[in-house]
C-alpha cells in the first residue's frame, strides 16, 4: 500500500481495492482545474509510469549494493533482470526533490523549468530503453497545468510507494494506473472509451477462454486491457507471464503508447507491430494464427473505408457492409484464429440480428461453419463510449470432443446475463466477482469440463441450442430468444384466494383513480376551464 493512504480501504463488486486508488484520484483530479482530461491524463499518466520505472530501478540499485564486486551503475545488471536503466537525471527522488524548488538548474547549470526537467527525464529514458522509444510524454514544459500545480501532483504520486515485502513496485502501480484509466474513460465519455474497455467486461472474455498459455492477439487493443487480464489470469493459475505471447494492434498513435506504458509497467512484453496502424489496411501481423483473440471493437463504425476491400480474402463468409465495420472485424478475428483456436470479442446488439447489407447472410454462413460457440446478452450501462446495448460472441474452430471438452459439434450456448450486474454510480454498471463467476461456470460446465459440475439450462439465463433450432430462428443469435422466460416461485397461495384478492385491490385502485380525476376536475373548474 502507499505509505500515509493505507487507512480506509474497501472492496467494490469487482475486488478492486478503493480509498488508497480514489484517495490518490480524488487528490490528483483536484489539481486539474479546467484542463480537459484527456490531456491531463498524459500529464497523470507519465508520471505514474516514471514513478514506476524509478522505484524498480531503485530496488534493484539497492539489492546491488549488497551484492559483492556489483556494480549499481553497471546498465546491464538492470536491463539482465528486465528493469529499465533509468539515467541519473530522471530518477523519481531527483525530480521529486527540484520540483519542491522554486527555481532549478539543469546539468549544465542553466536554470530550468519542472517541465522542462521531466521533458528531458522522459527523452534521457526513451534514449537508454529501445522498446520505450517515443511512447513517453514530453510535452510538460507546454502543458496547461501550471508548475506548481505538477510539483503538487509528483508529491501525490510520490506517496505511491513500493510496498511490504510480499509486494512488488508493479503490482501496486500497475493497479494505480488501471485505476487511472477507468476514472479519466468515465471523465473522458465517449471519447475515453476508445482506449479502455471496463475492466468486468474484459474479465467474462478472458475467464471463459482461459488464455492459459499460447498466442494472445487483439485486433484493436486499445490500452491493453485485455492482456492485462490475460496475464493476471495465468499467474492466478500457477502459469507465469511469459506462458503466453502477445500480439496487438492499434490505430490511436496516442493510445498505441498508453498500451506500451500500461504493459511495461507490468514488464509484460507484447508486440504492437512496427506503429501504430490501420487494422484492416495495414495489418501489421499478417501471418500471426492465434489461440486465442480477445477483442472490444469500436461499435458500428461507418465510415472505415470497405468500398476498396470488396475482395478481401478476409471475407470468407461475405463481404462486409461498406456502411458498417462490425462483420469486417468478426471475419478479420476469424482469419487470424489458429486450427483450434478460440476467440471473444464485444459488438453491438445489432450484430446478433441485423439483416441489413448481408449481415444476416455472414452470421448464417459462420453458424453453419459452426462456428459461433457462445452468445452472452450484457446488461446496459457498461460502458463509458456508449450506451448502445452490447453482447459478447465467442467462437470455436473446433467444438469437437478432446481432452479437456465434450463434443459441442452443431450446437451453441446462449447466455442471458442482462439482468445482471451493480450500479458503481448513477450512470454506469459492473458486473460483480459472483456473476462473473456464474457465467464462467455455466460454459465451463456446458463445454464439459469436470471441475464446472454439471451442466443444465436454466429458464431465463441459459440454453443449449441445436443448429437446427437457430436455424429455426433465422439465424438470429439474441440469447433472449432461446432462453425463455425465468421460473417463477409458486408463493402457496391457492388460485381462487390469490384472483379475489387482486380483485379487491384493483376495485380500490379504480375508486382511488376516480377520486384523483374528480379531484383534478374540481381544479379545472375553479380556474374557468371544464364544464
Amino acid at each position: 500500500m502507499a505509505r500515509g493512504l493505507q487507512d480506509g480501504s474497501r472492496k467494490n463488486g469487482n475486488g478492486a481495492t478503493l480509498g488508497f486508488e480514489e484517495k490518490l484520484w480524488q487528490a490528483a483530479d483536484t489539481l486539474r482545474g479546467q484542463v480537459d482530461a484527456a490531456e491531463y491524463k498524459h500529464i497523470v499518466l507519465g508520471l505514474i509510469f516514471l514513478k514506476y520505472i524509478s522505484d524498480a530501478f531503485q530496488e534493484r540499485y539497492d539489492a546491488l549494493t549488497q551484492e559483492p564486486y556489483a556494480d549499481p551503475e553497471d546498465r546491464d545488471e538492470y536491463t539482465s533482470h528486465g528493469v529499465f536503466w533509468v539515467p541519473a537525471e530522471a530518477r523519481w527522488s531527483g525530480i521529486q526533490a527540484k520540483a519542491k524548488l522554486g527555481e532549478i538548474s539543469g546539468a549544465d547549470g542553466k536554470k530550468r523549468t519542472l517541465g522542462g526537467v521531466l521533458d528531458d527525464a522522459m527523452v534521457a529514458i526513451e534514449q537508454e530503453n529501445k522498446p520505450l522509444k517515443n511512447v513517453l510524454p514530453k510535452d510538460y514544459a507546454r502543458a496547461a497545468v501550471s508548475e506548481q500545480r505538477i510539483a503538487e501532483l509528483i508529491d501525490i504520486i510520490g506517496t505511491i510507494g513500493l510496498g511490504d515485502a510480499n509486494s512488488r513496485a508493479q503490482d501496486i502501480i500497475g493497479r494505480v494506473y488501471e485505476y487511472f484509466l477507468g476514472k479519466f474513460a468515465n471523465a473522458e465519455g465517449k471519447s475515453g472509451g476508445e482506449f479502455y474497455t471496463p475492466r468486468s467486461v474484459v474479465r467474462v472474455l478472458v475467464e471463459l477462454l482461459e488464455p492459459y498459455h499460447g498466442r494472445v492477439y487483439d485486433p484493436c487493443c486499445g490500452s491493453g486491457g485485455m492482456f492485462v487480464q490475460s496475464e493476471r489470469f495465468v499467474q492466478a493459475h500457477g502459469g507465469r507471464v511469459g506462458d503466453i505471447a502477445i500480439y496487438g494492434q492499434e490505430s490511436n498513435a496516442t493510445t498505441w503508447r498508453l498500451c506500451k506504458m500500461n504493459l511495461a509497467i507490468r514488464g509484460i512484453e507484447v508486440d504492437l507491430g512496427e506503429k501504430p496502424a490501420d487494422t484492416f489496411f495495414d495489418d501489421q501481423h499478417p501471418d500471426l494464427r492465434a489461440d486465442f483473440i480477445l477483442a472490444n471493437p469500436p461499435f458500428n463504425v461507418s465510415e472505415w473505408g470497405g468500398q476498396r476491400l470488396r475482395e478481401d480474402p478476409r471475407w470468407r463468409f461475405g463481404p462486409p457492409p461498406a456502411g458498417n465495420a462490425n462483420f469486417a472485424w468478426v471475419q478479420h478475428i476469424i482469419s487470424h484464429l489458429a486450427h483450434n483456436g478460440h476467440a471473444g470479442y464485444v459488438l453491438a446488439n445489432g450484430s446478433m440480428s441485423s439483416n441489413q447489407s448481408g449481415e444476416g447472410a455472414i452470421r448464417e454462413a459462420m453458424v453453419e461453419a459452426d462456428l459461433v460457440d457462445c452468445m452472452v446478452a450484457l446488461p446496459g450501462q457498461l460502458f463509458y463510449s456508449t450506451q448502445i446495448p452490447a453482447c459478447l460472441w465467442f467462437l470455436a474452430r473446433s467444438k469437437a470432443a478432446n481432452g479437456r471438452y465434450r463434443d459441442r459439434r452443431r450446437q451453441t450456448l446462449f447466455i442471458d446475463a442482462r439482468k445482471l450486474g451493480a450500479l458503481v454510480d448513477r450512470t454506469h454498471r459492473e458486473l460483480t466477482d459472483e456473476e462473473i463467476a456464474r457465467i464462467a461456470r455455466t460454459y465451463h460446465a456446458w463445454r464439459g469440463e469436470a471441475d464446472a459440475g454439471a451442466y443444465a439450462d436454466i429458464p431465463g439465463f441459459c440454453k443449449s441450442a441445436t443448429t437446427e433450432e437457430i436455424k429455426g430462428h433465422g439465424y438470429v443469435l439474441t440469447p433472449g430468444r432461446y432462453v425463455g422466460a425465468e421460473e417463477v416461485e409458486a408463493d402457496g397461495e391457492p388460485f381462487e384466494q390469490k384472483m379475489a384478492r387482486l380483485t379487491a385491490t384493483l376495485e380500490r385502485q379504480f375508486a382511488e383513480s376516480a377520486r384523483l380525476e374528480e379531484a383534478i376536475r374540481a381544479n379545472l373548474r375553479g380556474l374557468g376551464y371544464g364544464e
